[in-house]
């Protein structure tokens, strides 16, 4: 049966673990020197050998051989460990044993000394998936740890860990791992392997990896059964990781550079009919003039074409940060709007008409001059108009075009202050409201779908009462479209039943108009707590019938 590259090539020593120095020497010494701690927390990205370190770790300590903290993978203790049958060494998934009673069970086990071994080890990956009741039940484990007993958890995300545990374990956090690094792992793989490849296309691969080796691997093995000749070219790693053509990607910023807007349209849209997302396209574009920048001042220089290196000279550093800008900021409407084609042309016409403003900047000066002299007299004459009677201007000529206005969600202010109002009237209750929500919100992040938290992320509660609770959105447009989403509002209602104890609607608001209402309502309070209505009721039931006229002489005094 084959067997996956990131299976066959995991790393069995301290020496074979890639961009983690620190790390290895670390535990290298620690085993040396006979100095293991009971408990140990590796965090860091996904795929960066923590789970392999673990394993390292738990035969070292126990290896009969080792030299210098370095198993042997010799004995049958390093080899049980490998295979995974050394009953002194369990490895468990935290993602699906979560419960208070799994960690009850290994809390007594673990008070059993080792059968085998010299250290009972315990490897819990993804330990954040545990309860709060299960990381309780092992809290009280780390407090009065058994002697010989070692507990390795590992994470992808260490902010889910209470503190109560990070201060009763060492802590290591694994790097992700650079790209040259990973670039001149999968070389060394290959050429163990007998297979022939381009430079560029393992530098594709390491970028996709993002610091990752185990997403490296497994598209280079995508990459290795596409391939028919035992040789991974820079086409094949392209079509498995869905980047764009280095070469469309040279001659559309060629086209940029040189202001050929229609050619960098017709580019555009050959790389849409191919298939790619315009979403995809923009990341690689904002990674082209990454390189473009990097290379200009003074760093590594991957790119071997032709088109690359006259697209190097033919650019000012300057124009380059404008282009990164335009880049930066297009992409959040490119991988979220509804029309990313759309946006991606528009994008292309800004980052070459903003070329043709550069160069109409850098006139010879003769030419400057000139223009001067012609913008002063278009200020004379806009002030002679501005001057004429306005009678003499008839009403037609008068009339301006209307302005476009850019379109803004429209908020729904008077609901807002009346919740607002609401909350004030029973202050405590709302408090309860609303941190009872925050309380849920991840718990409501995640039971939703990734489309449907992708609209929420960049949103949190600000308000609620029993009946509504107000989100505030960093982006406008995420508003709107959760305002739109009923489903998304009955999901919403259904979780916080169950979470809280209520069952809110949503209320979308953008942060801008949220805190401009916010402060509003605010000095609104101010005045009337400074300045109070008193109404005086003058009571006149005490006069005689026919005696009116005499009510403003008349002063009713107490007795």
């Amino acid at each position: 049966m084959y067997q996956a590259l990131y299976r066959k090539y995991r790393s069995q020593t301290f020496d074979e673990m890639v961009g983690q120095t620190v790390i290895s020497t670390t535990l290298k010494q620690a085993v040396s020197s006979g100095k293991i701690s009971h408990a140990y927390l590796f965090s860091g990205p996904r795929g960066t050998g923590k789970t392999s370190a673990a394993k390292i770790f738990a035969k070292a300590m126990n290896c009969p051989h080792q030299v210098d903290g370095e198993p042997c993978n010799h004995c049958d203790i390093c080899r049980d460990i490998t295979n995974g049958s050394l009953e002194d060494v369990i490895e468990i998934d935290a993602a699906s044993n979560n419960g208070v009673d799994e960690i009850r069970e290994i809390r007594d086990k673990s008070t059993y000394a080792p059968s085998r071994a010299t250290y009972k080890v315990y490897i819990i990956d993804e330990v954040h998936m545990l309860s709060t009741g299960a990381f309780n039940a092992l809290l009280k484990t780390l407090e009065e740890p058994t002697e010989n007993v070692v507990f390795i958890l590992a994470t992808t995300e260490l902010h889910k860990i209470p503190a109560t545990i990070l201060s009763r374990v060492q802590r290591f956090e694994f790097k992700a791992i650079k790209l040259a690094a990973i670039r001149d792992h999968l070389a060394s793989i290959l050429d163990k392997e007998g297979i022939s490849y381009e430079e560029d296309a393992l530098t594709l691969i390491a970028r996709c990896a993002e610091g990752g080796m185990r997403d490296a691997l497994s598209i280079l093995d995508q990459a290795l059964s596409l391939t028919s000749d035992n040789h991974v070219s820079l086409g094949i790693a392209e079509e498995i990781t869905g980047s764009i053509s280095m070469t469309a990607l040279d001659d559309f910023v060629a086209n940029i550079l040189a202001n050929q807007t229609s050619q960098a349209l017709t580019n555009l849209e050959t790389i849409f009919d191919s298939g790619k997302s315009m979403s995809r396209f923009a990341t690689d574009l904002l990674n082209y003039l990454r390189d473009l920048l990097v290379v200009q001042s003074g760093g590594e220089n991957t790119h071997t074409s032709q088109v690359f290196q006259e697209n190097l000279t033919n650019v000012q550093q300057d124009r380059i940060f404008a282009m990164i800008d335009l880049v930066t900021k297009a992409l959040p409407e490119i991988k979220n709007g509804v029309q990313p084609k759309i946006y991606a042309e528009m994008l292309t016409i800004q980052l070459s008409e903003s070329g043709k403003q550069t160069a109409l900047a850098q006139v010879p000066e003769g030419l400057s001059d000139e223009l001067a002299r012609l913008q002063s007299e278009i200020k004379d004459l806009k002030n002679q108009l501005a001057n004429l009677d306005s009678s003499a201007i008839s009403p037609k000529s008068t009339k301006r075009p209307k302005a476009n206005s850019s379109y803004r969600y429209k908020v729904d202010r008077v609901k807002i202050l009346t919740i607002m109002e609401e909350t004030i009237v029973d202050s405590q209750k709302s408090r309860e409201y609303l941190e009872a929500l925050k309380g849920a919100w991840n718990e409501i992040l995640d039971s939703i779908s990734a489309q449907d938290r992708a609209l929420l992320l960049g949103s949190e509660p600000v308000l609620a009462n029993s009946e509504n609770a107000i989100l505030a959105f960093d982006a406008a447009f995420n508003a709107e479209q959760a305002m739109k989403r009923t489903d998304l509002n009955d999901m919403f209602g259904n979780i916080m039943s169950k979470a809280a104890g209520f069952s809110p609607n949503i209320l979308a608001v953008p942060r801008k108009d949220f805190n401009s209402i916010r402060t509003e309502f605010a000095r609104n309070l101010k005045k009337k707590k400074q300045n109070p209505v008193e109404e005086e009721v003058k009571d006149d039931s005490f006069i005689p019938e026919g005696f009116d006229f005499l009510a403003d002489k008349i002063n009713k005094v107490e007795d």
